[in-house]
């Protein structure tokens, strides 16, 4: 699909870099808003106030209290990376600090997202005196009413979008939450739960808690806020940014949990060198697997694992369901592409603006990643169905959607549902992504309520496919020094990306390989640099072609390190004939 490419803009007056600083570095820093050093936090002490948090002082007094009670308190999680984090991380922390801490996620096919009802009920052979929520529970009313009635005290601790109604917990820590004026808005729920943890140390050490005991290092936790951070996909502001580097650079100096250890290796990874879109494209799907396909307790027993051989042994585990989830999703992504193109050829017309896709066969735990997928093909909203196990009454189907620059997501769905109030039975989530229920029977209802909703909003340029880049490169930046310098110069992420650059190029040399990879030697026009580069899942059909000797093509600088050699190499994003 052919794409605008865009240069960022940027204004090197503007900015104060230290000498030092690498010009290509100071340009790149520029075009994202970075004008000097001191917009480049990298240290603990420069975070966010966590005094700053609604709640997070009543929510530690009920963490304290138990802990020094003696009483029981439970963690009910999400089934992703980032709930997988948050839930192993305040196991970790509670228990450092004396604390009776277990915890359980639920089976996303049997209990859906959020602490549900029948969560509650799946909590009691536990016996808690406290609940505890990470990464979800800011929509769980019906939920914490039930705890509630059990008698249990509940810490809801979130960082998803509040509705128009708040659960009635004793305490709820989510800087989302309305009356919060906590900075980090974008803070994933791994480091929702990191700062709570960290007002409990403070309130324990006050009440002289520590004065026979060892106070915990906190700080070694921040491998799995790093993990749970990029995975969960927030915007890296300058305090998830802290948190990030913080916590990649404890994994690099080989300081971090077994589990994640194990992770790293069993995908190939080093250590050493770890940048933040590995944990992104590496670690987090391996994890994610788990939540997607069976049950998330394998991650977070991965997570709180001391054993390295155990830990190894789950990360196999881990690594055999991502390779079935991978063959799962290929399957269902040609079938997403087939049922489009039958509607373009029978219909004779355009594809809708705002796309639903359904079948029988789909994995409902695979759903959100095609809709992910789809939507990068299309450049449209897209809502990707499964059938739901086990539901009561008629049929329904779960839907993970995806949206693009233009359409927040959740309020196209809270339109929907005010405009047709028996079509969507409960949705929620983000502007870029949310999830939500609808009967069997209402699937093409939906479908052309929710195209009508995206063409309330979009126009036809916002579906017109672009891509940001940091312009060009001359050969002689082309070198093992810069890809070094930008690796080094982030962590990069959402809303802070990754350095990504555009040029034309000869290829001198094209073949397949894996089956759906192209490797590629380049060669920039009128100079006599010639680059390796590859291509990541390509339409296997066009290429590799020989009859196309051009290409503009953009990519980012990398360092290729196999059997102890290092290259450097271009992974070219996208490419177009020229």
């Amino acid at each position: 699909m052919p794409v605008n490419i865009i240069h960022r803009s940027y204004d090197l007056s503007a900015c104060h870099f230290t000498p030092d600083t690498d010009p290509l570095l100071a340009r790149i820093y520029s075009a994202r808003g970075i004008t000097s050093a001191s917009d480049l936090p990298r240290q603990l002490q420069q975070l966010n106030d966590y005094r700053q948090l609604k709640d997070i002082d009543e929510a530690a007094e009920i963490l304290a209290d138990a802990i020094i009670q003696k009483q029981r308190m439970l963690i009910v999680g999400d089934f992703d990376c980032d709930g997988a984090t948050s839930s192993a991380l305040g196991v970790l922390a509670l228990r450092s600090m004396g604390g009776h801490a277990e915890f359980l996620v639920p089976n996303r096919f049997e209990y859906g997202y959020g602490l549900t009802p029948e969560i509650v009920e799946a909590a009691l052979p536990f016996q808690p005196d406290v609940l505890i929520t990470v990464d979800n529970g800011i929509s769980s009313i019906t939920g914490v009413q039930a705890a509630k009635s059990k008698g249990m005290k509940v810490v809801v601790t979130d960082h998803h979008l509040a509705g128009r109604e708040l659960p009635e917990a004793d305490a709820i820590v989510n800087p989302n939450q309305p009356e919060c004026s906590f900075p980090g808005k974008n803070t994933a729920g791994v480091g929702v739960i990191f700062y709570l943890m960290c007002a409990l140390r403070t309130l324990l050490r006050s009440r002289g808690y520590f004065t026979n005991k060892t106070e915990p290092n906190l700080a070694e936790l921040l491998d799995l806020v790093a993990l749970g951070t990029v995975a969960d996909v927030v915007k890296l502001d300058s305090n998830n940014r802290i948190l990030v580097y913080q916590g990649l650079a404890r994994i690099r100096s080989g300081r971090c949990r077994p589990g994640i250890t194990a992770l790293i290796d069993v995908s190939g990874r080093n250590a050493e060198k770890l940048v933040a879109s590995d944990l992104g494209f590496a670690l987090g799907p391996r994890l994610n697997a788990a939540g997607r396909l069976d049950d998330m307790s394998i991650g977070i027993e991965l997570l709180l694992c001391d054993d390295m051989n155990r830990a190894r042994e789950l990360a196999f585990e881990l690594d055999g369901l991502n390779r079935d989830r991978k063959a799962i999703e290929g399957n269902m992504q040609s079938q997403a592409m087939a049922e489009l193109e039958k509607i373009q050829f029978d219909k004779q017309t355009e594809l809708p603006w705002g796309v639903s896709l359904f079948q029988e066969n789909w994995h409902q735990g695979v759903v959100g990643i095609l809709a992910s997928r789809v939507k990068e093909r299309l450049n449209r909203p897209v809502i990707a169905f499964a059938e739901a196990d086990n539901p009561v009454g008629e049929p329904e189907l779960k839907g993970s959607a995806r949206s693009i620059q233009g359409l927040h997501m959740r309020d196209a769905l809270d339109s929907i549902a005010r405009e047709n109030p028996d079509l969507i039975i409960k949705f929620g989530g983000h502007a870029m992504a949310a999830g939500l229920s609808i009967k069997k029977s209402n699937f093409s209802a939906f479908q052309e309520a929710f195209d009508v909703e995206v063409r309330k909003q979009l126009t036809a340029d916002d579906l017109q496919a672009e891509i940001h880049t940091d312009g060009e490169l001359m050969p002689d930046q082309m070198t093992m020094v810069t890809a070094y310098n930008l690796r080094e110069g982030g962590p990069w992420g959402q809303n802070f990306p990754e350095p990504s650059f555009d040029g034309k190029f000869q290829i001198v040399q094209q073949k397949l390989v894996g089956e759906k990879h192209l490797k590629m030697v380049l060669k920039i026009p009128g100079s006599e640099l010639w680059l390796d580069a590859i291509a990541f899942n390509i339409d296997n059909r066009v290429w590799p072609n020989p009859n196309v000797r051009q290409i503009k093509a953009v990519y980012k600088l990398d360092i290729n390190e196999f059997r102890g050699q290092h290259n450097l190499q271009l992974m070219v994003e996208h490419f177009e004939p020229m």
